[in-house]
C-alpha cells in the first residue's frame, strides 16, 4: 500500500489500537491515514496544518486519543483523533526548534531540539516536568528505558547520552563520534545500545559502558542510516539514504538481507504498525508506504538461525558512569531539512485537554 503525500514527510507513527497511521510534512501539515489489514486500501482521513513551519515529529500520545506534533516553529500541538479539532497547543515550547518527540508512559511524553535540550512533559497534570540540557546540537533520536528511568539520546553532535529522568540530569555521556548519530535502539535483552550514524556505521555500546562504543558495523556504510527500528533482541531493520531498509543482524553483526527498496532517495522514517503486521516507511520521494512485513521478511529466517546469540562475548556490567564527559562539538552541520523520582512540574500544558 502506498499513498502520495504531496510533500517531503519528516516523522511517521502508528496508532496504537487502531488501522490508523500519521505522517508529519515539512509545510506543517499533519496527515492521518486509514489502512486496511487485508493491505487493500490506504486513505487519507486527516490534512490539518498543524504548523507555521515544517512539522518535524509526530507520536500518538493518551492511549491513541490525541496526536502530538513538534515544529520548528517551537510549538507542540495535540489533535483529537477522531474530530480533528485542536485540543491544545503550546507556543515557544522550546527555546529552538522541536526535532524529535516520543512517549515515556501514557501520561509523559519528551521532547528534544535543535540545540540538544530536552523537555519532559505531563499532559495529565498539564506541565512540565523537567528539562535537560544533555546535548550540544540536535537531538536526532530518543529511546526511553522504563525500568531504569533512563532516556537515551543521540545527537547531530556525534554523542549518545544517558539521561536520568528522575534527576532530570544527564548520567554518562559517549565520547564523541566522527558522524553525527541519528538513531539508537536497546538490543540483547538490555545490554547493547545500537546507534546508526551518518557514515553509515552502527555503533555498538553495552550497557553501563557507555563512553566507547564496543564494537562498529560498517557493511551499511556509505550510506547513512536514517532511521532503525528492533524487530526483535537479535535483529533490527534500517533505513539508508540510498532507500533500501535491511534486515540486519546484531552479535554476530551482518546484514541478513535487504527487504524493501523504498525508492532511490532517503528513507526518513520507519514505523511499525500496533499488531506489528506492517512496516510504514517514508522518504524524501514524498511517498507512505507500508509493507506487509511477514511478506517481505520471508526468507530471511532461516538465514537468521543457526546463529549462536554467545557470539555476544562483551562483559556487560550494569554499572554506568557517574560524572559525564563534555564531548567538543562536531564539526558536522545539522540535517538542513530537520535543521526527583516522578514527573512533576509547574509549566502550563495541555490546558484543554
Amino acid at each position: 500500500m502506498e499513498a502520495s503525500l504531496g510533500e517531503i514527510p519528516f516523522g511517521i507513527d502508528f496508532h496504537p489500537l487502531k488501522e490508523l497511521v500519521a505522517v508529519s510534512l515539512i509545510t506543517g501539515d499533519l496527515h492521518l491515514y486509514k489502512y486496511n489489514t487485508d493491505g487493500s486500501s490506504l486513505q487519507r482521513c486527516l490534512d490539518l496544518h498543524a504548523h507555521a513551519e515544517s512539522c518535524r515529529t509526530v507520536r500518538f500520545i493518551n492511549g491513541g486519543q490525541a496526536v502530538a506534533t513538534g515544529s520548528k516553529d517551537c510549538s507542540i500541538l495535540a489533535t483529537d483523533v477522531e474530530t480533528g479539532s485542536v485540543i491544545a497547543r503550546l507556543e515557544n515550547a522550546h527555546e529552538n526548534a522541536i526535532n524529535s518527540l516520543i512517549n515515556l508512559t501514557e501520561s509523559t511524553v519528551a521532547t528534544g531540539d535543535d540545540e540538544g535540550c530536552i523537555k519532559v512533559w505531563d499532559t495529565r497534570q498539564r506541565s512540565c516536568s523537567g528539562s535537560i540540557n544533555a546535548h550540544e546540537d540536535y537531538i536526532s533520536d530518543m529511546n526511553f528505558v522504563s525500568d531504569s528511568m533512563k532516556l537515551l539520546t543521540t545527537s547531530g553532535d556525534g554523542t549518545l547520552s544517558v539521561c536520568n529522568l528522575r534527576t532530570y540530569k544527564v548520567q554518562t555521556r559517549s565520547e564523541f563520534s566522527e558522524d553525527e548519530l541519528s538513531s539508537v535502539v536497546v538490543m540483547k535483552n538490555g545490554r547493547k545500545v545500537i546507534c546508526g550514524s551518518q557514515g553509515g556505521t552502527l555503533l555498538l555500546y553495552s550497557w553501563g559502558f557507555f563512553k566507547d562504543c564496543s564494537d562498529r558495523f560498517v557493511d551499511l556504510s556509505p550510506n547513512s542510516v536514517e532511521a532503525m527500528l528492533k524487530l526483535d533482541e537479535d535483529r533490527l531493520i534500517t533505513g539508508s539514504e540510498n532507500g533500501l531498509i535491511s534486515l540486519v543482524g546484531i552479535l554476530p553483526n551482518r546484514i541478513i538481507q535487504p527487504i524493501a527498496e523504498h525508492s532511490e532517495y532517503p528513507v526518513e522514517g520507519l514505523a511499525f504498525s500496533h499488531d506489528r503486521r506492517f512496516l510504514g516507511s517514508i522518504s524524501h520521494d514524498q511517498m507512505l508506504k507500508l509493507w506487509d512485513l511477514n511478506e517481505i521478511l520471508q526468507g530471511s529466517e532461516n538465514a537468521a538461525k543457526g546463529q549462536d546469540a554467545s557470539s555476544d562475548s562483551d562483559s556487560d556490567g550494569m554499572d554506568v558512569d557517574d560524572n559525564p564527559s563534555h564531548s567538543k562539538k562536531g564539526t558536522k552541520t545539522k540535517n538542513a531539512n530537520k535543521g526527583g523520582a516522578g514527573f512533576s512540574g509547574s509549566n502550563n500544558f495541555f490546558a484543554d485537554l
